[in-house]
């Protein structure tokens, strides 16, 4: 795929900069050039996805990556350095760069290093996709069936969650089958795997809480939000 074959090159340095986009374009890499992280920040949200090489000798290294990896793009993060620095490496590592490599960089050097990348990028892709999929499909139920969806993911028998919620076990029958129709699933355990590739933290036995609806937000987003207290 074309997203596989691009990359982001962050290097204050001009030559530094021309040499590794002259060496990502002989393995047929699209190289996109950037001076500084702050450029590329600015216009993130209207690129396509990509590798990213991040410069670590500029003085906002550290910044830029931390910014890039709060924005959970899911793309891949590779940081280089001209020093042989180990503390340098560990540190970028532990912040969220994939991989740490020292230059100069050849095109072999590159080429390695770039393969598991684009690697973790299609999977990142991928589970993004599935996500999207899952919050679409989880954005179908009302209110009151998200609810009784968090409780029967959480374990509740549908009697427990009759008794919480003051209503019959056939009326959490009809709204099970009706989660489950609306879900497209078979069983309540594939909604429950649906619900954690959409983001949905599931609380394990706790008693249920009603659901105040969040003005301008879905009834999902509502329990979301609930959910994580944010």
């Amino acid at each position: 795929m074309a997203h596989q074959r691009t990359v982001y090159v962050i290097e204050s340095d001009v030559e530094t900069r021309r040499s590794v986009v002259i060496n990502l374009a002989s393995i047929g890499a699209e190289a996109w050039p950037f001076a500084g992280g702050g450029e590329f920040l600015d216009i993130l949200g209207h690129l396509m996805p990509g590798c990213i090489l991040l410069d670590m000798d500029a003085p906002d290294s550290f910044e830029v990556l931390s910014a890039l990896v709060q924005r959970e793009t899911g793309w891949p993060i590779l940081a280089m350095s001209g020093r042989g620095d180990v503390s340098l490496a560990v540190e970028s590592m532990k912040l969220g760069a994939l991989d740490f490599l020292e230059k100069p960089l050849d095109a072999p050097k590159l080429a390695a290093a770039l393969l598991p990348a684009w690697v973790a990028l299609e999977a990142s892709l991928e589970q993004g996709v599935a996500r999207r999929v899952a919050q679409d499909r989880l954005a179908r139920l009302t209110a009151r069936e998200l609810d009784i969806s968090l409780a029967l993911f959480g374990g509740r028998s549908n009697k427990t969650v009759a008794h919480e919620l003051g209503i019959s076990v056939r009326t959490v029958e009809m709204h099970r089958a009706h989660i489950m129709a609306k879900l497209g699933v078979k069983s309540i355990a594939e909604a429950a795997v649906m619900a954690t590739h959409a983001g949905l933290a599931i609380a394990q036995r706790k008693p249920l809480a009603p659901v105040r609806l969040i003005r301008g937000a879905s009834p999902f987003e509502t329990r979301r939000l609930a959910r994580t207290g944010s």
